[in-house]
C-alpha cells in the first residue's frame, strides 16, 4: 500500500506541511540510514524480483554461517534484539520511503526463517528446503492469521496519526512472525504424525 504522507522535514514521527511522493529503493537510498541497511536486509530486499524470497535466502545463508557459533541463548537474543531493532529499521525506511509496507523491506523475513530455523533444528537439507517452501508460502499467500497481522495496521494514516509509522513498523514484523508461527506449527505436527 503506498501513501504519500506529509513529510517534508526529515524528522521521524511527525505531521509535515507538503506531501512528498514515495521513494523507490536504490542502493544509494539504502546506504544513506543505518536503519535503511538493515531493513533492506543488507541489500536483498533491493532483489528487482521476489524480494521476499531474496531476504528469506540470505536468512537461511546467514544462519547457515552462523548456526554453529551461537549457542541457544545467544540465538534468542539474537533474534529477540533483531526483532526490536528491526521494528525500528522498518519504521525508519518505511517513513523514509513513504510507504507503510513497502515489498523491498525484508528484516522481517530474516528475522521470522531464523526463528523457524533456530527452533525446528536440527534438520537436514531437504527438512530446510521444506520450511523454507512453507514459510514462503504462508508469508506470500497468507492464509487466515497470516492475513490478519498483515491488515493489522495497514489503515494507519499518518496524516492523522502521529504513531502511523511506529505502528507501521510493527505491521511489517507481525506478519511474518506469525508466518513463522505457522510454518513451526505445521513442522511439529508432521514430526508428531510421521517421525
Amino acid at each position: 500500500m503506498q501513501i504519500t504522507p506529509d513529510d517534508t522535514q526529515d524528522t521521524p514521527w511527525r505531521d509535515h506541511t507538503a506531501p512528498r511522493a514515495p521513494v523507490a529503493p536504490s542502493a544509494r537510498f539504502m546506504m544513506a540510514h543505518p536503519a535503511h541497511v538493515l531493513a533492506l536486509g543488507f541489500g536483498s530486499g533491493l532483489s528487482p524480483k521476489a524480494p521476499g524470497t531474496a531476504g528469506t535466502l540470505w536468512a537461511w545463508l546467514s544462519f547457515a554461517l552462523l548456526h554453529n557459533r551461537l549457542t541457544d541463548p545467544q540465538w534468542g537474543l539474537l533474534i529477540g534484539l533483531g526483532t526490536l531493532v528491526g521494528w525500528w529499521a522498518c519504521s525508519v525506511t518505511a517513513r523514509n520511503m513513504r510507504v507503510l509496507d513497502p515489498g523491498s523491506i525484508v528484516w522481517d523475513e530474516v528475522v521470522a526463517f531464523w526463528l523457524v530455523l533456530w527452533l525446528a533444528s536440527p534438520m537436514g537439507w531437504w527438512a530446510q528446503v521444506a520450511a523454507f517452501a512453507l514459510f514462503r508460502f504462508f508469508d506470500a499467500v497468507k492464509p487466515g492469521p497470516v492475513a490478519w497481522a498483515d491488515q493489522l495496521f495497514h489503515d494507519v494514516d499518518p496524516a492523522t496519526d502521529p504513531g502511523a509509522w511506529r505502528k507501521a513498523g510493527w505491521g511489517i514484523m507481525l506478519d511474518d512472525l506469525v508466518a513463522a508461527c505457522c510454518t513451526l506449527l505445521v513442522i511439529a505436527l508432521w514430526r508428531v504424525w510421521y517421525v
